[in-house]
């Protein structure tokens, strides 16, 4: 019956984030208001949010809630055979594995890109840099972003790889989810439009070594920036 209520409870809770209703980056209700909304106990509720925690959908900070993450394109919160990212040191690894994918994209964009595709790089640049104050958009056009650099590559199996893992493989950074400050949500932009800056420079120049060379870097310092907003980082 609890496994019932739990499949239930994140049911709705995943049609509200899918269908826009909570927003990304939006807090959800508190575990007392939805034990009060659907009349279940704490586990059910604990339960149901480690599950959307699985798929990608919510993180939690502990003493602060719950928050919506973007959702996959088309409500597919997870391709088949993918591997769940359902904690910090799955998202460490994934990056990780981004960082093998992406840094040879992005030499083999520079070298094989068309006009067309440049454009399509330079565009999905131009509408992550004038997203800073709407997180949801900034998350899609960064997510756009990298696909347009694999899909620059010549490649079809580099843009299979990235749509396999989704928009979630996009992290919603601490500082809007957990009240890090207006200040530190526009640090972090910045420093991440500087990057992408450099990749998109390197690869209109046609310049494989440097391009792979500011993707590994911009990734790298992704890695970096995710482990020290962890909670209990120095």
């Amino acid at each position: 019956m609890t496994r019932n209520l739990t499949a239930d409870l994140a049911s709705d809770l995943r049609r509200r984030i899918v269908d826009g209703d909570i927003q990304p980056g939006a807090k959800l209700p508190s575990e007392n208001t939805l034990i009060s909304e659907f009349g279940v106990s704490r586990t059910v509720v604990r339960s149901a949010l480690t599950r959307l925690q699985a798929e990608g959908l919510v993180e939690t900070e502990r003493g602060r809630g719950s928050f919506a993450l973007t959702p996959p394109p088309d409500g597919q919160q997870q391709s088949a055979g993918s591997r769940p990212v359902a904690s910090l040191e799955d998202r460490l690894w994934q990056i990780e594995f981004r960082i093998a994918v992406e840094s040879e994209a992005a030499a083999l964009a520079a070298r094989n890109h068309t006009d067309r595709q440049l454009k399509a790089v330079q565009k999905a640049f131009a509408e992550f840099t004038d997203s800073a104050a709407h997180p949801a958009h900034a998350m899609k056009a960064d997510y756009e972003f990298h696909r347009a650099i694999a899909a620059a590559s010549g490649n079809p199996f580099y843009s299979d790889c990235l749509a396999s893992l989704g928009q979630t493989m996009i992290a919603m950074p601490r500082a809007r989810l957990v009240g890090g400050g207006e200040h530190d949500a526009r640090e972090h932009f910045d420093q991440v439009v500087q990057e992408h800056q450099s990749i998109v420079a390197a690869i209109a120049e046609g310049d494989g070594p440097s391009s792979s060379a500011a993707m590994r870097s911009h990734l790298a310092n992704s890695r970096r920036r995710l482990r020290a907003a962890a909670p209990g980082s120095g």
